[in-house]
């Protein structure tokens, strides 16, 4: 990555941001007091189980450092900023339902624990959340932002349907989908911070343009982490998107230089599920073979090099200490295990 040697190391990132992670949490205790007030009890259970877990604030921390950046922190920043991570929560209830999946960061998953009914329910309250907060404390400018990127995550989802058993996937449908369910929250967070920041349109979008890289690179880098990551640190099993039959992009790189011999191997592997199951190590052989992975994290480096280049535009502004911060996290992203 270019321009990186201000960004903090890893502890002192940590350090830097664990007071924002606090107020984060503290912030979203509060709302959400008031907030169930009058709710059922289960409701109240199923949102502590499934917000506070472990969960890294990036989404609500990118707003809050976005504001900062822009030269006007708002006092109630910190409340605004919490309807990205009810709305990640969200879509993450939905997803393990969607997904069947039993666990999450190394816990039974909502679905699980809690059941389908009420884990699609709790994602309905997280999401009707985040759209009252944005729309209250944001505005219309703030909540027209934040209905493209929800009506985004849902059209990356159907896209991700359309192209489940598409073998021949191509990476402009692969960024596509990804674009939709991953990045374009996460520049939201940043342009929705920025607006509230009181930031020019310009420096909106430079900061727009800096989330939606960070987002595409943490997907890219989720899909190599399902190869190649730590179960005991992501806690979920790994291999999952394989023997599931997704195309990720390390498969799909490979696809695209393996010889006719690999090629017919590895979609003979992902069409037959019994052959999935039992084919990982060989898949995982033939991707290798071909630089998929390798190929694939370079492409993330590429994209958050091209992502941070934006910021270079408010140091002049005097804020080095929030740049290096953004770039710090961006260089997380990277290097993240889980």
């Amino acid at each position: 990555m270019a321009n990186t040697s201000t960004a903090p190391p890893k502890e002192q990132l940590m350090a830097a941001i664990a007071p924002e992670v606090a107020n984060i949490d503290q912030a979203m205790q509060r709302d959400l007091q008031t907030a169930t007030a009058d709710c059922d009890p289960l409701l109240v259970e199923i949102l502590e189980y499934g917000l506070f877990n472990g969960g890294k604030r990036l989404r609500p921390l990118l707003a809050i450092l976005a504001a900062r950046l822009s030269g006007h922190m708002v006092e109630k920043i910190v409340d605004l900023a919490i309807a990205f991570e009810y709305l990640h929560g969200a879509t993450l209830f939905h997803d393990d339902v969607i997904d069947r999946a039993d666990m999450r960061r190394g816990k039974s998953s909502v679905n699980k624990k809690f059941g389908e009914i009420a884990a699609i329910l709790g994602g309905d309250f997280l999401h009707s959340r985040s759209m009252f907060l944005i729309g209250t404390l944001g505005g219309n400018a703030a909540l027209k932002i934040f209905c493209h990127a929800t009506n985004g995550m849902v059209d990356g989802e159907f896209l991700q349907l359309r192209n489940a058993e598409n073998y021949s996937l191509s990476e402009k449908d692969y960024f596509l989908a990804v674009r939709g369910k991953t990045a374009l929250l996460i520049a939201a967070t940043c342009e929705i911070g920025a607006l509230a920041g009181g930031a020019t349109p310009q420096q909106q979008k430079a900061l727009a343009d800096y989330g939606l890289g960070l987002g595409t690179a943490f997907q890219i880098i989720d899909d190599l982490l399902d190869y190649q990551g730590d179960a005991s640190l992501t806690g979920k099993a790994v291999g999952n998107d394989f023997q599931e039959g997704k195309m990720t992009l390390p498969l799909i790189l490979a696809l695209g230089k393996a010889d006719s011999e690999d090629r017919q191997r590895l979609l003979f592997l992902l069409a037959n599920e019994e052959a999935r199951q039992g084919g990982f190590a060989e898949a995982y052989a033939i991707i290798d073979k071909y630089e998929g992975f390798a190929l694939s994290r370079n492409r993330a480096e590429a994209i958050v090099t091209d992502a941070v280049s934006g910021l270079d535009s408010f140091a002049e502004q005097g804020n080095t200490e929030t740049i290096a911060i953004l770039r710090a996290l961006a260089e997380y992203v990277l290097v993240r295990k889980k």
